[in-house]
């Protein structure tokens, strides 16, 4: 217990410390896709030993994220076409449904949070701002997840929004997202005013292939894409 009488926190575990620090840099792009690295250099980095490196890198393994190497340690796996091609299908799939659940389900409270959310804007370049537009984004799609009143949906959607958090950060920073974003999200946040469920169904989809495409054009016109097919 703590001196005010509230349950403290349980710490992390050294794992879930090394796990938390390299999980984030890989999806901002701190560590980019194709960057090798050892255990020991990692473990230098976060001082800490390294059996918790260890462990957190065989975790992120199993999420694709990394991948071993027998005695020469580890690289940050690429990123494909066609894993953000699927990643997106699916993503539209789920956001479509839980856009015309939330329509018949959202509070004017809830409404006007999504509006102030979408406001979120980023100066390309600030690694601060843009991880805040990025946050923005993510609590944007899963307050709308939220709304559907289906715990398990909503689950899903936030374990997507975080499997793509790569690409989130990589479109942020190949180009300027600022105007599509904004506008697309007000529209939705429009669309669900109306309490229409297919047409909020509709503008989810639309804005998911919206990113999908000016995406892959950023991504592609890049001298330096780390993006492959």
């Amino acid at each position: 217990m703590s001196i005010t009488g509230s349950p403290d926190k349980p710490k992390k575990s050294l794992t879930d410390q090394a796990y938390g620090a390299l999980r984030q840099r890989i999806i901002t792009g701190v560590l980019p896709p194709g960057r090798e690295m050892s255990e020991l250099e990692l473990a230098d980095e976060l001082s800490m030993s390294k059996t918790p490196v260890r462990e957190a890198l065989s975790r992120l393994g199993v999420e694709g994220l990394v991948e071993a190497f027998p005695r020469r340690g580890y690289r940050v796996t690429s990123v494909t076409v066609k894993d953000m091609n699927d990643l997106f299908a699916v993503r539209a799939m789920l956001e479509g449904t839980a856009g015309a659940l939330a329509a018949v389900n959202l509070t004017e409270a809830e409404l006007e949070r999504l509006d102030a959310l979408a406001d979120a804007s980023y100066i390309r370049g600030e690694n601060i701002s843009t991880q805040s537009f990025v946050k923005a984004n993510e609590d944007f799609h899963s307050a709308i997840a939220q709304a559907t009143r289906n715990p398990r949906l909503h689950n899903l959607v936030v374990s997507h929004l975080e499997e793509c958090g790569r690409f989130f950060y990589m479109g942020a920073q190949a180009r300027d997202v600022n105007p599509e974003t904004t506008n697309d999200h007000h529209r939705i946040v429009a669309v669900l005013r109306e309490r229409d469920p297919e047409r909020a169904r509709t503008a989810m989809i639309e804005h998911n292939e919206n990113t999908r495409q000016g995406l892959l054009r950023a991504l592609l016109d890049q001298s330096d894409s780390t993006l492959s097919f």
